[in-house]
Formats: structure tokens, sequence, C-alpha cells
């Protein structure tokens, strides 16, 4: 009955708030008991030990083709909406502040800059626990998933070029360092990817030469994946992207490389991981709520933080979908971005940052804090909640879980080299010329490299249709054979199975099942 009810709790409510209202559960008994917070979510916790490895899994799980094709809308979204989010909240605040609607306070626009920043931080945990329940479309998802993906080492880098330009103080910045700021941001952006992808080809080379060693091949990815955040971290890059950019770009080369069973292990040890850092920082944003130390109240400064944020979102994601509309060959739909409007959800990666104000430099911290806290329990709780009657609602395309059989593969290849075709004819070139060119290239190049021989013929697309196809036949075939040996009441032999039963009922009477399909045309064994 307990199960069932979590089931039903599970439908209404996403398990990402039920979590939250249970550290808030949690967080009440510890206070009740001690009368003081003795848990708290530290940032070091949190951007070493809990989120590598959600943002590990996420990256390595991404389906690469869908991901790689809309990079440039995910990119626009996670570079110029997060900056946009973040100035135009941090300046609107400012400038209502001036106003007096705020009463006194002792915040200048540099920390309201840097507020604003920690603020602009598309949560992917919050996205993935709530988007993957609702099931929309996978542009959709891809587009807001990946943009969250993206957006936090964006985020982070931003955060850290405000930070210290209110360590360097209003009066020295200048030209010239805001040229530096900038030229940093790039740097630290760009950078923390590049050391992502060298980890990535140094992660496909190690699983290239494990043949021997199928044992420890499941712990090369998480600790050469770990290796990559700590080694961004140490460089002063960004360690969130580049743990990303590791997970995308080993995943299918190394998955090729691997045996069947470290896949395996990688997959479920990897889901694991993840889930229980979910669960872990949820909790804790929960728990965190019950400590009377960090609440200071601020009733313009809060509601006002709460209406910039959602409107500035539904303005950036709508201005900029507008501008990528005039150059996509399927516009997004007025309704999917409602959607991505609505589902820009804020989580622990801004409850991270805010922790991490100086209290020395910033003396409202703790209202700040607590504003930052007010808009994660807002989006995750109530936008989370209230997702999936809207999707129901306004009838948003879902996805579709079923297997794409054949004839409907070769359909979808074919018109690939359709729109190649189209687009070399014309003149223009898009990204499915693109990927077609870089589909050559990589198989020219880079399989050779970091892909071993068996696994680059086990690749080839012809015998993958030609091996699907050889055990359909062969399942069909033993499915038959059972189904004619119960009828006809053969006599098993104890311990023997269906399929060596019924090779005796072959045609070709002497050969095994699976062979015995060469009167078919069949030549290779399974």
């Amino acid at each position: 009955t307990m199960l069932h009810l979590y089931k039903r709790l599970t439908i209404e409510i996403p398990e990402s708030a039920m979590l939250i209202l249970f550290g808030f559960i949690l967080g009440g008994m510890i206070w009740g008991a001690d009368k003081a917070q003795t848990f708290a979510l530290q940032p070091r916790t949190f951007f070493f030990f809990l989120l590598p490895q959600i943002i590990l899994d996420a990256g390595y799980f991404m389906p690469n083709k869908l991901f790689f094709s809309n990079m440039g809308a995910i990119l626009i979204f996670a570079i110029i909406g997060t900056v946009w989010n973040a100035v135009a909240v941090g300046l609107s605040l400012y400038g209502v502040y001036l106003g007096g609607a705020m009463g006194n306070l002792d915040i200048d626009i540099l920390q309201f800059m840097l507020f604003g920043s920690l603020l602009s931080a598309v949560d992917p945990v919050a996205v993935l626990a709530v988007f993957e329940e609702v099931h929309v479309n996978e542009v959709l998802f891809i587009l807001v998933f990946g943009e969250s993906l993206l957006n936090d080492g964006v985020t982070v880098v931003l955060y850290n070029v405000c930070d210290a330009f209110v360590s360097l103080g209003a009066d020295k910045i200048n030209a010239a360092e805001i040229i530096k700021g900038i030229v940093s941001f790039l740097v630290v952006a760009f950078g923390g990817s590049l050391i992502g992808v060298v980890f990535a080809i140094l992660l496909s080379l190690l699983t290239r030469c494990t043949k021997n060693l199928q044992i420890i091949e499941p712990g090369f990815i998480f600790v050469v994946s770990y290796l990559s955040y700590l080694t961004a971290e140490m460089l002063s890059l960004s360690s969130i992207l580049a743990i990303t950019f590791c997970g995308v770009c080993c995943q299918k080369y190394v998955n090729a490389n691997m045996a069947e069973s470290s896949v395996t292990t990688v997959k479920y040890a990897m889901k694991v991981l993840a889930n229980g850092s979910e669960t872990i920082i949820f909790v804790f944003l929960g728990i965190s709520a019950i400590d009377p130390n960090i609440w200071v109240w601020n009733t313009g400064f809060i509601l006002l933080t709460v209406l910039f944020v959602l409107v500035y979102r539904i303005i950036g994601v709508f201005v900029l979908t507008w501008m990528l509309n005039r150059y996509r060959l399927i516009p997004i739909e007025i309704i999917d971005q409602v959607i991505m409007s609505y589902g820009g959800l804020r989580g622990g990666v801004a409850y991270g940052l805010a922790v991490l104000l100086d209290q020395a430099k910033i003396k409202e911290k703790n209202l700040m804090l607590c504003t930052t806290l007010i808009v994660v329990y807002f989006t995750v709780i109530l936008q989370g909640v209230t997702m999936k009657p809207l999707v129901t609602w306004l009838k948003v395309k879902r996805s579709s879980k079923s297997e794409l059989c054949l004839i409907e593969k070769l359909q979808n290849r074919a018109f690939d080299h359709i729109l190649v075709a189209i687009e070399d004819i014309s003149g223009q070139i898009g990204h499915n010329y693109m990927r077609e060119k870089w589909n050559k290239f990589e198989e020219r190049f880079i399989r050779p490299l970091l892909m071993k021989t068996s696994a680059r013929k086990s690749q080839d697309q012809l015998f993958n249709v030609f091996h699907q196809l050889n055990l359909k036949d062969a399942i069909s075939y033993v499915a038959e054979v059972s189904v004619s040996v119960l009828a006809s009441g053969l006599d098993m032999v104890p311990g023997a199975d269906i399929a060596s039963q019924a090779s005796t009922r072959c045609p070709t009477r002497k050969l095994p099942l699976v062979t015995c399909q060469s009167h078919r045309g069949y030549n290779t064994r399974h």
C-alpha cells in the first residue's frame, strides 16, 4: 500500500520536490532535537563530490546526434541567455533599489550583478528530474537539458568574473578591466571544454588497450573523467564544462572498445552514483531551510527577485527563439517556447554559489542566500508540480519510447543522405552537410586511432543490419519450433533446452539451429 501511495505521489509531484519536502521534515526533526542546525551542504562537498558524478552521467548518456544537431541553439541559450539573465536581473534589482523599494540595504551595483549571475544557473539536476517524468519531445528536452548542462559551466565562470570585480572595487574598474573580464570568461569556458576533449581522447586510448584488463575497465571511466574535473579546477578553468565534454566525446569510442559486461557495469554504477547525489542535494536543500540564522527577510528584495527571474527568463527565451527560427529548418513552436520559459528551474548550483559568497565583502550575504533558497523552492516545487498539467493542457508533443524497426531506421538514414545531397546541390552548407563531412573525417582518421579494429568492424552498418536480421530470424525459428514441440507432445530430454531439442526438427537435420539458416543464404554463426 505504501509503495502504491508513493507511486501515486510521484505521478503528481516530481521526485525532486518530494525530496525537498522530505528535507523540510528531516530538518525540523533535527532542529527539534538539538535546537540547532548541525547539518549543512558545504560548497566543497557539493562541487567536488556530488556535482561531478551528476554532470558525468548527463554527459556520458547524452544523445550525441540530437545534442550536436542542436548545438548552435543550445550554445546561444547557454551563453547569451545566461549573460542576459544575469545582467538583466542584476541591473533591474539595482534600479529598483535606487528607487527605494527595498529599504536600507548595504549593496552596490557589482554585488547586484554577482547575485544576478548566481541566479542565472538553470540547474540540470532539477530539469532532468522534472522533464524526464513529463516525457516531452526529444528536441524540446535536448534544448532545455543541453542549455542547463552548459549553462552551469557558463554561470560559474560568470560568477567568478563578477566576484573578481567585487574584490577589485567599483572605483578601479575601467574599460581595460572589462575587456580582461570578457577574455577571461571566454578562455575559462573554452579552455575547460578543451580539457574535457583531451581527457576524452586519453580515456578512449586507454580502453583501446584493455583487452586483457576487462575487470578494471569500468574504473578508468570514473577515474579519468574525475581527473578532467580536477585538472580544470587546478588550472582555474571551467571544471563543469570539462567533465561534460569528457563524457560527451568519449561515450561512442569507450562503449565500442569495452566488453559488454563492462558497459553494463558503467551504466548502472554511474546511474546509482548520480541518483544518490541528486537525492542528497535535494534533501539538503530542504534541510537548509530549517536554520533561522540565514533567514533575513526583505519583502521587496525577495518578491522582486522572483518576479525578475521569471520575467527575464521568458523574455530571453522568446527573443532568442525568434532569432533562431529565422535560420532553423524546423522552427521552435510557441508552445515549446512556453515550456522552455517555464522550465528554467534553479537548484543546487545556485545555492552552492550563494553559500560561497564572502561575508566580509558582501554584508547582505544572508539575505541573498535566503532569497536564493526561496527562488529554488519556488521553481522546483511550484513550477515542477505544475509542469505536467501545463504540458497536458497545452498539448505539447510527447516523446515516443517505441523501438524503431529496420525499415524506419533505413528511411531515416535515407532522409539524412537526401538532405545532404540537397544542401550540396543548392550550395548551402547546413548541419546535415557538416555532419556528413565529420562522419567521413571520423571514419578515416579518428576511429583507427581511438577504436579497436574489432570494434570498427562490428560498427559496419551493413554488418549490423545483417546481424539483426539473422538474429531475428533465429529467434522466430526457435519460437515456431517450440510451439510445434508443445503441440506434438515431443518428449524432451532432461537437461536439454528447446533450441537443442528443436535442432532435431531442423530441415538440415544435422546442423545446429542457428547454422541451419544457411538454406536461406546465411553463412555466419551467432
